[in-house]
C-alpha cells in the first residue's frame, strides 16, 4: 500500500492491518524456506509495507501525545 492510502485509515485500522501483515510475513517466510513460495520478493515488499505502517502509527501516537 502507498503511504497516502495508509494515512487515510484510522489508528485502529492501522493497528489491525499491522497485525495481519505480521502474520502474513510469518507465513510467507515459512513458505519461502519450505520452497512453496513462488514469488520470493513478496516477503521484501511486505516488510516494507510493515515499516510504512509502523512509521505512520508512530507519527499518530506522537501527535496525540502533544
Amino acid at each position: 500500500m502507498k503511504a497516502q492510502e495508509l494515512r487515510e485509515l484510522s489508528l485502529e485500522d492501522l493497528q489491525a492491518r499491522e497485525k495481519e501483515l505480521r502474520e502474513e510475513i510469518f507465513h510467507s517466510r515459512m513458505k519461502l524456506f519450505s520452497g512453496e513460495l513462488e514469488n520470493s520478493s513478496k516477503v521484501r515488499y511486505d516488510r516494507r509495507d510493515l515499516a510504512r505502517l509502523k512509521t505512520i502509527i508512530a507519527e499518530r501516537t506522537k501527535a496525540e501525545a502533544k
